[in-house]
């Protein structure tokens, strides 16, 4: 972990112990934002701004949503021009450009994908999202075509939001999961 990141990452963990738990059903569901993910649980930090707090939720229920569809806009809504991926995998272009091609790689496999937030935690200017994807290999994976294999894998995600928008994200996948349902790693 590097200094840099391990000082903030310190900061957002404290906050999140002494955070403050929405339902479900959260109150900053606007209705213009009806058709985004919604999460299924929600933490604050209470010491957030409502307007702050506010803009860094929208902004990743907007990138997870992009997930769940592959509406390229809506990544282009979530993503700072300079967005930043922080744990970019081998071949992968950085900024945004990344996440919009690797969005049409897996969609390729998976057409169906679907993205669910189980958890969502707010907390100084980072969310930190846990996902659930979902969907069926009925496509093609490096020249492997899929026979509707159920597909199910989790995600977790921090984001660093500034100015209502994700400026980097720090993500993991469970790609093994992934390759194995896909049968092209064996279980």
């Amino acid at each position: 972990m590097s200094f840099r990141f391990a000082a903030p990452l310190r900061r957002v963990l404290s906050a999140a112990l002494a955070v403050a738990s929405i339902t479900a059903a959260p109150a900053f569901a606007a209705t213009q934002h009806d058709s985004l993910v919604q999460p299924q649980h929600v933490t604050v930090d209470p010491s957030l701004p409502k307007a702050q707090r506010d803009a860094q939720i929208l902004a990743a229920r907007r990138y997870d949503t992009f997930w769940s569809t592959g509406d390229e806009a809506l990544a282009r809504a979530a993503l700072e021009p300079g967005f930043m991926d922080r744990t970019l995998p081998p071949g992968r272009a950085q900024g945004i450009e990344g996440p919009l091609a690797a969005s049409k790689f897996v969609r390729g496999a998976v057409p169906d994908l679907q993205a669910e937030i189980e958890q969502m935690v707010v907390a100084g200017d980072r969310v930190v999202v846990h996902l659930r994807f979902h969907g069926h290999f009925t496509g093609q994976f490096k020249g492997v075509q899929g026979q509707g294999q159920a597909i199910d894998f989790i995600a977790t995600d921090i984001y660093r939001v500034a100015n209502g928008q994700i400026a980097e994200n720090w993500h993991l996948e469970d790609n093994l999961t992934f390759l194995q349902q896909l049968g092209v790693v064996a279980k």
